[in-house]
Parts: structure tokens; sequence; C-alpha cells
């Protein structure tokens, strides 16, 4: 009987060690986007499906909400290998991606997957890849247009920004916001809504997917669609990790990068940008879209200031990739 008992035991140890070692990769992947928001929904989606297609080789474990790493560290912390895939804005890092920021600047994307095409082949084509040296890319994207959200005041001129404490989700906007008069203040999207409620700053500028998914709907009661920027993201991976895979799983890997990703991930942000919007007409939000966007008599000026400024402040090919991207701007269709 004891012998048998022995045997039953050493066979449950043996599956459960089998069970624990099933995965010959695993993976560590970082957001900062809420867990039950749409977009981190994807991202469990996209782990789940790199699992799937590698017959479960691969583990991605999902931390959201920046659990493993703050937004502004989840770059460096993929470098390092804290973590081995992160999610995050490009503009989180100052002066790291100068060039890839470009798109960021004051109505060049109609969409997020607009923005996703024009960025992702910018990246493609060697345009701005320099500047991904330290890890591996899997893909970029971007937010849809990115509007003010505020609480107690209409804006509806540049003049109505004066004296306002303003979250800028990047720095290429921030000139535009000081040009103007208010305050910019810097800060990651996950800190805005408890900023807004403390009376830190006066609004914050997001896309509606980005107001739906940090709560800013909940507090707001003046939306400006006016396109400020669009906000660049990066999926990247850890060069080590990636270069050290057997070849059939970074054939997996690969095959969950690039444009098709970039654009689903695009899908998904307009899809949550009209759920967003939706969400604050259903509150009876004050909603302002100013008539031409960056073409407005009362904005134009600010706008091509501060573009041709950031331009400049880059120097090197910047005005290349700037042209290179209205050329695609005609073509990225999507």
């Amino acid at each position: 009987m004891n012998k048998l008992k022995n045997t039953l035991l050493t066979a449950c140890l043996l599956t459960l060690a089998q069970g624990a070692q099933a995965a010959e990769v695993n993976l560590r992947f970082v957001h900062f986007w809420p867990a039950q928001s749409a977009i981190g929904k994807h991202w469990q989606a996209w782990a789940k499906s790199v699992e799937a297609v590698s017959n479960n080789r691969i583990k991605v474990e999902v931390y959201p909400s920046q659990t493993l790493a703050k937004a502004p560290k989840i770059y460096d912390a993929v470098i390092s290998g804290i973590a081995d895939i992160g999610v995050t804005a490009q503009g989180y890092t100052a002066n790291r991606f100068p060039l890839t920021q470009i798109v960021e600047l004051p109505g060049q994307t109609k969409s997020s997957t607009h923005g996703s095409c024009l960025v992702q082949t910018l990246l493609a084509d060697g345009a701005i890849n320099q500047e991904y040296d330290e890890s591996h890319p899997l893909f970029v994207f971007t937010t849809g247009p990115n509007y003010l959200h505020s609480k107690g005041k209409a804006v509806r001129t540049p003049d109505d920004l004066r004296g306002l404490r303003i979250r800028r989700p990047t720095a290429v906007v921030s000139e535009l916001l000081a040009d103007a008069g208010s305050q910019p203040v810097g800060m990651p999207a996950p800190q805005t809504y408890q900023s807004m409620s403390r009376g830190v700053i006066d609004g914050g500028i997001l896309s509606w997917e980005g107001a739906k998914a940090f709560r800013l709907n909940d507090l707001a009661d003046h939306h400006t669609e006016f396109n400020f920027n669009t906000l660049s993201l990066v999926m990247t991976m850890n060069k080590q990790t990636y270069n050290g895979l057997p070849d059939d799983l970074r054939q997996v890997i690969d095959n969950h990068a690039g444009l098709t990703w970039a654009i689903k991930s695009g899908e998904v942000m307009d899809a949550e940008d009209t759920v967003g919007r939706e969400q604050a007409v259903a509150q009876n939000q004050t909603i302002i879209t100013i008539e031409n966007g960056i073409n407005n008599p009362q904005w134009k000026e600010f706008v091509d200031r501060a573009t041709n400024n950031y331009l400049d402040q880059v120097g090197g090919p910047a005005r290349n990739v700037y042209l290179q991207m209205q050329k695609l701007s005609k073509t990225c269709k999507i």
C-alpha cells in the first residue's frame, strides 16, 4: 500500500512539474492601461494569440496598469530586462524619439489607424528606426487625435487657454499651450484623473479613448475637439530575449508584429474614440468642435509656430521625415 501511495505521489509530482515546465519561454509583458479597458483587453488577446500559435511553448504574463513598471519607465524596463515586452508612449522618455514624434505634431493624423499606418510605415522604411537601437520594436502606432477635456471652462479660441493648467501628453504640444498663455503640466495619462479631481490641473489633452479609459469623462464638463496632437506609442521587446528565441518561436513573434498589428491596435483605439465621445454626449457635456481644425484662422499661427519650431529644434533629417510623412498621409487611407 505504501509503495502504491509513493508511486501515485511521484506520478502527481511529475505531472505538476511537467505542467510548470510546459512553456519553453516565459515573457513578461507590461503596459499602463487598465486591464478592463478595451486596449487592455486587446493586449491580453495579443498575448493569448502568441501562446496559441506557439502551441503554448510561449507563455505571456501580462502586467497591466503599470504594475511591473511605471509608464515613463516601461521602455527602460524592457531594455534592462525587467520586462520582456512593453507598450508605452515615446513621449514619456523626453528627447529619445524626436523623429518618431513628428507624427504627433498638430493635425497630422485623421484617426488612430491613419496615424498607425503613417508611423509604422516610417519605421519599416528606415526613416526612424535608428531611434530604437536599444530594443527590438515589434510595431509602432498612435492614438486618435488628442482633444482638450476641461472642467469649468469652455475653450473655443487660444485666448480661452490663458491661465489654465493643462495636462500635456508630451513636449511636442507643450509649446503651443505655453504660447497661448496656459501652463502645460507634464504627466502620464494614468495620473490625469487624480490631478484633475484634486484641482491640480484644469484639463487634460487626451484622445476620446483616453478620456474614457482614464475616466476624464467623469470629471470634465467641456470638450474641445481641436487636434492638438496625436500620441505615438510603441510595442517593443528586449533584444536579448528576442534574439535568444528559437527560430520558429521568433517567427511567432514576428507574425504578431508589423503593420498588421499596428492597424489592429489602431482599430481598437478608433472604436473606443467613438465610445468615449458617445459617453460624453450621453452625459450632456458640452462638445466644441473647432471649425477647419488646424487651419482655423484663430489657431493656425500657433500651430505653424509650434510645428516649425519643433522641426528646427530636432534638425538633421526632421524636415525630410516630415515631408515623407506628408506624402504617406495621402496613401494611408485606412
